[in-house]
């Protein structure tokens, strides 16, 4: 079974940042391939890891539900024709990206689908890393339910922090089958106080570390150029990437 990286966290703390140097040290560490899903209804992670977006598995899905199955196809058989379609495929790393239903109605039966298709696709992974919007309901239909480790990020300021353990008691009462959780600070300009690591301790969450604020980093993010380009001496690179030695198992 692949390791399960499940990203979450409230809206600008750098999440999907996170989860581009996640995978680009997932990549730089050998544990490749690795299977990034971007489940983010405002899909972006695209842009962190330098791709342009040209299907996703939202299009698949309204295909179907509007009927476009050629004769004499299953839907199962054209909806894993069309995930595999679907597929951005780059050295070390793939990357999926779900989209959203463009339509009303039900979506029961697509999505039943495209949850076997992640399921047997992730098999051929070691790693798959899922960037989440703030809620993990869209985690819970779209993509494989046990999470090995779920990665909450948090700016400094008491809302995000706050938003971080709702996330976090979001994802139990779901019952994801998460393993371990823990939370990352990111963008700081300080070490957190005190009251926020006793936040953190009563949730029952564990602080994995500190990323620090970084002039690099947010000039890339303002130009549009991909995160996984950022020179291996930036200190915001070197602190993520020492979380990870320690969190990724």
């Amino acid at each position: 079974m692949p390791v399960s990286i499940a990203m979450a966290g409230k809206g600008g703390t750098g999440k999907t940042t996170v989860s581009g140097l996640l995978i680009k040290y997932l990549v730089d560490r050998g544990k490749g391939p690795v299977l990034a899903v971007d489940a983010d209804a405002n899909a972006n992670l695209n842009e962190v890891l330098g791709l342009e977006v040209t299907d996703t598995l939202g299009h698949a899905r309204e295909e179907m539900k509007k009927g476009s199955v050629p004769s004499g196809m299953t839907k199962d058989v054209f909806i894993s024709m069309r995930m595999e379609q679907a597929i951005m495929e780059q050295a070390g790393f793939d990357l999926v990206v779900m989209g959203q239903p463009e339509g009303s109605g039900c979506y029961c039966a697509a999505n039943t689908l495209l949850t076997g298709f992640l399921e047997r696709l992730s098999g051929n992974y070691p790693y798959v890393v899922m960037d989440n919007e703030a809620g993990m309901e869209h985690l819970s239909r779209l993509t494989t339910k046990n999470v090995e480790v779920l990665l909450i990020v948090t700016d400094t300021s008491r809302r995000g922090l706050q938003a971080g353990l709702r996330i976090h008691k979001l994802a139990n009462d779901l019952n994801l089958g998460v393993t371990k959780a823990y939370i990352i600070v990111n963008q700081a300009k300080n070490d957190p106080t005190g009251e926020v690591k006793t936040m953190i301790d009563e949730a029952g969450l564990e602080l994995a570390g500190v990323i620090p604020e970084d002039e690099q980093v947010y000039e890339y993010d303002l130009e549009g150029r991909p995160t996984i380009e950022i020179d291996a001496n930036n200190p915001a690179l070197k602190a993520a990437y020492s979380i990870f030695d320690r969190v990724i198992p």
